[in-house]
């Protein structure tokens, strides 16, 4: 229900994917704190957006970050949020960041952004936690959102949509990559689909896709190969990175990140071994198969661990048009 008109980005490979994909929306390669606003208004030709999203840098309060701390400079990139949102005045406002901030400073960035965003614009805040696989997404992400609407309306936050079977509710990792190409050995490349689709996850990712993109296997030494093919799925692959696991066909995924540089991959192959391909990463993230990533495969994976699952976004944004157009 939403028309994208523009995305800013500091990063070069993720802006050439968003322009890429959203042929009809601005890309601007930028860093937001050097940006002016009125440059959206006057690109775009909307002098007040209906809605403003971001997701602000997450390395700050990362779980996964062992140097977490709360005067990581990032952590207060969300004041350029607020900062285009004082000028653009949009009706409707999304924020999306790790569910690590709640406890970092003891929830103080929760209620400083809340009153920060607040008092922008005469804005109704409110914010959660939801876990990315209970709107059928094949992922175990737990995220942190806020939603503004203005002061007076009651935003209600999307109940789950279960995906899976009765076996198992959320979409297992099975159902999100079983039908995709083979890719046994190091560097094999597929851009066709060999299957038919067999779950309706699959045929959601498949609608509108011809031609199979950004289907590659890492280009692993013998030796990596060995290691995932003596894993058993579900466990770790090294003993010191027991968040590197070797998926599980019966369960979905552990939550994807933006790093797994080392040995070019984060997690295993149930089958095969090998990491994920970007393809794989994708299903996994609930973009649709049609979505292409640039920027080679390590720039690859860093977009494809740092986005908000499609699917997730789309619940929160179908939520937002109920209560601004009640």
């Amino acid at each position: 229900g939403f028309q994208v008109v523009a995305g800013v980005d500091i990063h070069k490979p993720s802006t050439k994917t968003f322009s890429h994909n959203h042929r009809n929306a601005y890309a601007i390669n930028a860093d937001i704190k050097s940006l002016d606003p009125y440059v959206l208004s006057d690109l775009t030709g909307v002098s007040q957006p209906y809605l403003l999203a971001a997701g602000v840098p997450c390395q700050g309060f990362s779980l996964n970050n062992r140097k977490r701390y709360a005067r990581d400079d990032r952590n207060f990139l969300f004041r350029e949020f607020v900062r285009f949102i004082k000028h653009l005045k949009p009706k409707a406002i999304v924020l999306e960041n790790v569910s690590g901030m709640r406890s970092t400073s003891n929830g103080h960035f929760i209620d400083l952004i809340k009153k920060e965003i607040g008092n922008s614009g005469d804005y109704e805040v409110s914010h959660t936690i939801l876990n990315a696989a209970s709107y059928g997404v094949p992922q175990l992400r737990n995220r942190l959102f806020f939603v503004g609407v203005p002061k007076g309306l009651k935003f209600q936050w999307p109940e789950p949509r279960l995906m899976g079977t009765k076996e198992s509710p959320f979409v297992t990792v099975r159902e999100a990559l079983s039908d995709l190409p083979a890719l046994p050995k190091p560097g094999d490349h597929s851009t066709g689909y060999e299957n038919d689709a067999s779950s309706e996850y699959q045929k959601l990712m498949r609608k509108n896709s011809a031609k199979l993109l950004n289907h590659s296997s890492p280009k692993h030494p013998s030796s990596t190969v060995k290691k995932i093919l003596n894993t058993k799925p579900g466990e770790p692959i090294y003993a010191k990175f027991t968040q590197r696991i070797r998926l599980s066909w019966d369960l979905p995924s552990p939550t994807q990140v933006a790093g797994g540089i080392r040995s070019q991959y984060q997690f295993g192959h149930p089958e095969q071994g090998r990491g994920l391909t970007i393809r794989e990463r994708a299903r996994i993230q609930s973009f649709p198969d049609n979505y292409e990533f640039f920027g080679g495969v390590v720039q690859s994976r860093i977009q494809t661990g740092n986005a908000v699952p499609p699917i997730l976004a789309s619940a929160i944004g179908q939520q937002l048009l109920k209560s601004l157009e009640a």
